[in-house]
């Protein structure tokens, strides 16, 4: 059975982090593993306190799996501070795990932040080059690439940017962005070593998007550790994602989760 390990933060409304992402392994087919970087008191009104899980434990966890069920694709979310980044990214090399997705989670849906600042560095240094792949929402991507975003033409420049951080492939998503056209179809930005295109689809309007970052980059590491190309990884997430999106099962009082189980019920 194919395998995939995430290393993120827990959410215990279960939208978002480790839980987000082992439903969509499970969604893809795929034997889920986890290495919990910290633990998050949240709901979809918003984050209310969060711990990070000492760095000793979290490359505990990495190397327990990596082991005895060694993943074919890695997702990271959720890494807290500069200290976990480090250590991650000198597990993830020094262990060789392939097909690194590095989704990097700073701020929740909700606005609280979940990255300390020295982190944003870590992950630009020690990170980013040994991903496969890195999957930026807009004001991610600003950060990432010290530009300012506002539009389709300003995400491709920060992709080209964040590129020479060192991933092969960079996706811009483009959910945040706020222009007329945008209003009706949403475009994501990919750039790769030998192209650059766009993956487009309708915008859903709903307050249903809680851990929408989070499914996306699990998706495309499901889809990575099943052997598929990474531009079919990438199609199959997008696909994915819309319909978890339209089937939402309208929980919670704020930002709700996503059906990650909509094909199967």
């Amino acid at each position: 059975m194919h395998t995939a390990l995430t290393i993120a933060g827990s959410d215990s409304g279960g939208g978002a982090g480790i839980q987000a992402d082992l439903k969509t392994f499970a969604a893809a087919g795929v034997y889920g593993t986890s290495a919990v970087t910290a633990i998050t008191a949240q709901n979809t009104l918003g984050v209310t306190a969060w711990e990070a899980v000492s760095t000793e434990l979290v490359i505990a966890q990495i190397e327990a799996i990596a082991g005895d069920i060694p993943p074919a694709a890695v997702k990271t979310g959720m890494l807290a501070n500069a200290a976990i980044v480090e250590a991650v990214a000198a597990a993830i090399g020094g262990l060789d795990l392939p097909n690194l997705v590095v989704d990097p989670v700073m701020i929740a849906k909700g606005g609280d932040r979940l990255l300390e600042d020295d982190a944003v560095a870590a992950i630009k240094v020690h990170l980013l080059r040994l991903a496969e792949v890195v999957t930026p929402n807009i004001p991610e991507a600003e950060i990432l690439a010290g530009v300012e975003i506002r539009s389709v033409a300003d995400m491709r420049d920060a992709a080209r940017r964040i590129r020479t951080l060192g991933p092969r492939v960079v996706v811009v998503k483009g959910g945040h962005l706020d222009t007329p056209a945008a209003r009706d179809i949403v475009v994501d930005v990919v750039c790769t070593p030998q192209e650059e295109f766009e993956l487009r689809g309708p915008r859903v309007v709903t307050s249903h998007t809680h851990g929408t970052g989070c499914t996306f980059a699990a998706a495309t590491t499901a889809q990575l550790a099943r052997g598929r190309s990474v531009e079919d990884a990438l199609r199959w997430a997008r696909e994915y994602l819309e319909g978890a999106i339209r089937h939402a099962p309208g929980l919670g009082q704020g930002h709700g989760p996503l059906n990650h189980f909509w094909r199967v019920y």
